[in-house]
């Protein structure tokens, strides 16, 4: 069984492949103070902050409800992107952080919750995008070319 640094640490080897993969060079920070990874871009001659956040697998929402998958960020967070990880399916959604804040359904305690549910079936209470499908636009495949530039 993985503990929660180890898990964590998944979520940032997974985000640091996965960039790596699409030409990104991307390097770890010794000390997390709300970033955890410098990612460069030669095209746009950039670096990017990013705080990865990492979820194992879904679960039961609120403990008894339909399985989800959900993340929390502090409010002010230094990252310019915050990268969602669900280690289970090994799927990232990239999110510059006002798109997060933006796109979190609840906000409380200098704190903010994304969440998606695995289940097509369940009903949102809100109109905000509630199901993994909601966020197929922020899958890190779909956002490469518009954070970092054409890699190829």
């Amino acid at each position: 069984m993985v503990n929660t640094q180890q898990i964590g640490k998944c979520g940032e080897l997974l985000v640091q492949y996965k960039l790596l993969l699409h030409g990104i060079e991307s390097s770890p920070l010794t000390t997390d103070y709300g970033i955890d990874l410098v990612a460069y871009t030669s095209i746009k001659n950039q670096a990017m902050t990013v705080q990865v956040k990492t979820c194992l697998e879904p679960k039961p929402a609120g403990g008894k409800g339909k399985l989800a998958l959900d993340w929390w960020l502090a409010d002010n967070s230094p990252a310019q992107l915050v990268a969602l990880v669900d280690l289970s399916k090994e799927r990232i959604w990239l999110f510059e952080i006002e798109e997060y804040r933006a796109m979190a359904q609840q906000h409380s305690n200098g704190r903010l919750h994304l969440y998606m549910y695995v289940d097509p079936s369940v009903e949102p209470r809100t109109n905000k995008a509630v199901h993994v499908a909601d966020f197929d636009l922020y899958l890190l495949e779909n956002r490469i070319s518009f954070l970092f530039g054409n890699q190829d």
